[in-house]
């Protein structure tokens, strides 16, 4: 036989053994890993120190950039510390990129933005992280304000609305953030669903307003849900939740939230009603036992820095109720579609406000 045959005859053999042989398995998922850019306190809980413990106990590796690091949040008289530039944070990304780490990301979880140019950078960033990983969850606490006040630059909502917005998964704006991100009040429960609606229009699958003031409802904070996630068909799933309120404020209750809503999204895919009840319980768990432990200074009228102090939130000595919240709160569905027994939900949630009384919620989130 020619040389020239036998190698082909070769060549034709290592063919067929080839097609014949199993194909690789798929590669296993990424296991969850979090991106999270927040601000950081040294002494207390708010923003990353509110989120990356939460999220660990949950069983996520968190990688937190420091938006800002002050001494202490604002809520005391006084504080120090310095405010990160959209430059600085691309810096840490082009690092994280030259060592081949932003490619292990499943969440991008973003919180308190102190100026544009953070915020521009971090357009850049959470598209890095897509081309990487088209999949990523983008969680969005969009802190701009609360109670009538913004807090931010008069220049951020509409900055947050166009460049922001459309890129996230999940967006968690309490009322009136969410009235700043589409221009419209926020005066009956029809108008929250109708913001929501808005915000799906602009991009995100799921948006949670995470405290209504609500007429007829007023001793109690009211919680909106809605998503179009493929798993509901796209049609837009609407839940309410409520928790009795109490006349006190507490720093950091938004930041923790939408860190527990993105652990228990994850664990729960496809199941916001699971996810909410799970979040909102153990951030309930988390404020009760802050009561608790605080006394007076709960409700104190003066912020010196001893009151601020006793009410930081006491998440190390509720690791308990974070990894296994106690399923106190019911959510129900808006429209009657998607309830597991509606009337049972409403009586399950009537008789949760009613064993937890006033150490259910907070009447300010940080």
């Amino acid at each position: 036989m020619p040389p020239s045959a036998a190698n082909g005859g070769v060549a034709a053999a290592a063919a067929a053994a080839a097609d014949a042989a199993p194909s690789p398995p798929p590669l296993p998922p990424l296991p969850p890993r979090v991106l999270s850019i927040q601000s950081h306190v040294v002494s207390g809980y708010v923003g990353n120190k509110c989120a990356v413990f939460p999220l660990q106990l949950l069983g996520f590796d968190v990688d937190p950039v420091n938006s800002v690091q002050f001494s202490n949040h604002t809520g005391f008289p006084k504080w120090n510390g310095e405010i990160m530039c959209g430059e600085q944070l691309w810096r840490l990304i082009e690092g994280l990129e030259a060592n081949g780490l932003c490619a292990g990301y499943t969440h991008l979880l973003t919180g308190y933005i102190g100026s544009l140019s953070l915020l521009q950078t971090i357009v850049r960033v959470a598209e890095r992280l897509r081309q990487h990983n088209p999949n990523l969850v983008y969680v969005c606490d969009p802190v701009m304000g609360d109670d009538g006040r913004l807090y931010v630059r008069p220049d951020m909502p509409a900055a947050f609305r166009d460049l922001i917005v459309p890129l996230a998964s999940v967006l968690t704006p309490n009322q009136f953030e969410a009235e700043q991100l589409t221009g419209r009040g926020i005066a009956s429960e029809e108008d929250a669903l109708a913001a929501c609606a808005a915000l799906h229009a602009r991009g995100p699958h799921t948006v949670v307003i995470t405290s209504s003031q609500l007429p007829g409802w007023e001793d109690f904070v009211t919680i909106l849900a809605s998503t179009t996630l493929p798993q509901y068909g796209g049609t837009p799933q609407r839940l309410r939740l409520r928790v009795p309120r109490v006349h006190a404020y507490f720093t950091g209750t938004g930041d923790l939230f939408t860190a527990l809503l993105l652990g228990w999204m994850h664990r729960h895919p496809g199941d916001l009603r699971a996810a909410l009840e799970a979040a909102v319980s153990g951030l309930q768990a988390v404020l009760r036992d802050t009561v608790a432990h605080c006394g007076a200074a709960a409700t104190a009228a003066e912020r010196t820095a001893a009151v601020s102090a006793a009410r930081e939130l006491r998440l190390v000595q509720n690791q308990g109720p974070i990894v296994a919240p106690p399923r106190e709160f019911g959510a129900e569905a808006v429209d009657g579609g998607g309830s597991a027994g509606g009337a049972e939900a409403a009586a399950a949630e009537s008789d949760a406000a009613a064993a937890n009384g006033a150490a259910a919620a907070a009447n300010a989130r940080g």
